[in-house]
């Protein structure tokens, strides 16, 4: 049954978090480097569609830059684990630095090659840093308390919403003060002191003591493979099906606002959805489970599955706005409890790439949410896509429910 409660007095807060040792310092110098990830999107898109003249150069070279982040995330990952993050994350940020200002400088003025571009941009995705990952794992090793550990992944995850908000923010500020290749700098220079800053914290060789290289014969962390720990590949496959949804759900909400005549509205319904994930995130971590973490992991899937279902039958905006608000409600939650069951489905020497898994599984599944429902709006009425958006979530929550041996994780 999934049961909760007010956290008691005395119980683990959000400020305990914070007053781990060491914490603070790391959170703060990787939250700097990650709002790198919340600017560069945008300001690479817009300095390239202005370098080429071309909308479709600059889609093509961002299409290029997200796979090749997404894709290889779990082997950037598996180098940390390998090596630990002050060998391996300095080399991978500064490449990643090094390329951003390269398209930075490429972009500065019109009449860039496309195809130049779009090279620089796949190294760029080539070499972007697992910050993410790692902080995660720093934390798993800062907060060996499970109920605290739930915290810091919430306060995680609701800040790392924030910076998703904040960076096209900045990126506009940018824009009006100079060029949108002064952006990708701006993220250059970001990625970089947070990298610096994040391996220089004392919580890292807390968290890797004694980092090398692995024996030949050892069972690498590098060869860790989500489709034999069954707890991580049930994570991975409902974090999936839930980027799915919300792959989806971005393109139906332009679809729906256009359908009423309300297309500026779009902001204001996918700003709901941020506000709904982090109020869902805080709500969370706050409250102490009795449930199994398979089981919240599932029955958050559902809730959104279902949100997301009566989306499709707003009979207006702001009944839109409501329900779009309430599937944003179990994203936080779905995510962390993913993350969750991933540092405890392996050893300390895979939670990195663990985590990995997990984050790649979501934005590799948004990316397929918006490329499938593309072909199925204007065909289909937009309460059937919003219903067939919400399928992958509800059938994992569907399949979940037959009896298993043991659950992911209590």
């Amino acid at each position: 049954m999934l049961t909760s409660s007010s956290a008691p007095t005395g119980a683990p807060s959000y400020a305990a978090v914070l007053r781990t040792p060491h914490a603070a310092r790391t959170f703060g110098a990787a939250l700097l480097g990650r709002l790198s990830y919340g600017i560069v999107p945008l300001a690479l898109l817009l300095a390239i569609k202005d370098a080429t003249g071309s909308y479709s150069a600059a889609g093509a070279a961002m299409a290029l830059f997200g796979a090749a982040g997404v894709f290889l995330s779990p082997a950037r990952a598996a180098l940390i684990d390998r090596y630990g993050p002050r060998r391996a994350l300095p080399p991978m940020a500064g490449l990643y630095a090094a390329v951003l200002c390269a398209l930075a400088l490429a972009t500065w003025r019109p009449g860039a090659p496309p195809l130049a571009l779009g090279a620089l941009a796949v190294a760029a995705g080539v070499c972007t840093p697992p910050l993410g990952p790692v902080m995660r794992s720093l934390w798993s090793a800062l907060v060996p308390d499970r109920e605290l550990l739930r915290r810091a992944y919430s306060l995680d995850g609701v800040a790392e919403e924030l910076l998703y908000v904040t960076g096209p923010l900045l990126v506009g500020l940018i824009v009006r003060a100079g060029r949108p290749a002064a952006g990708v700098l701006a993220g250059a220079v970001l990625v970089t002191v947070g990298a610096v800053a994040l391996v220089s914290s004392p919580a890292v060789p807390l968290a890797h003591a004694g980092p090398g290289p692995a024996p030949a014969d050892a069972p690498a962390a590098s060869r860790l493979r989500p489709h034999a720990i069954p707890a991580l590949r049930h994570a991975v496959l409902v974090t999936a099906a839930v980027g799915l949804c919300l792959g989806a759900l971005d393109l139906l909400v332009v679809a729906f606002t256009e359908e009423l005549g309300r297309a500026a509205s779009v902001s204001w319904v996918l700003a709901a959805l941020s506000a709904g994930s982090a109020a869902g995130g805080l709500a969370y971590g706050a409250l102490r489970w009795k449930s199994a973490n398979r089981t919240r992991l599932v029955a958050a899937a559902a809730g959104m599955g279902a949100a997301l279902t009566v989306a499709g039958l707003a009979p207006g905006l702001y009944a839109l706005v409501a329900a779009v608000a309430v599937a944003g409600l179990f994203v936080a939650p779905v995510l962390t409890t993913a993350y969750l069951i991933a540092d405890e489905s392996v050893d300390p020497a895979g939670r990195t790439q663990a985590g990995a898994w997990v984050n790649t599984a979501f934005n590799a599944g948004a990316s397929g949410g918006t490329a499938a429902v593309g072909l199925l709006v204007g065909r289909l009425p937009l309460t059937l896509c919003f219903a067939l958006s919400a399928a992958p979530a509800l059938l994992c929550a569907v399949a979940s429910v037959r009896p298993r041996g043991r659950a992911g994780g209590a």
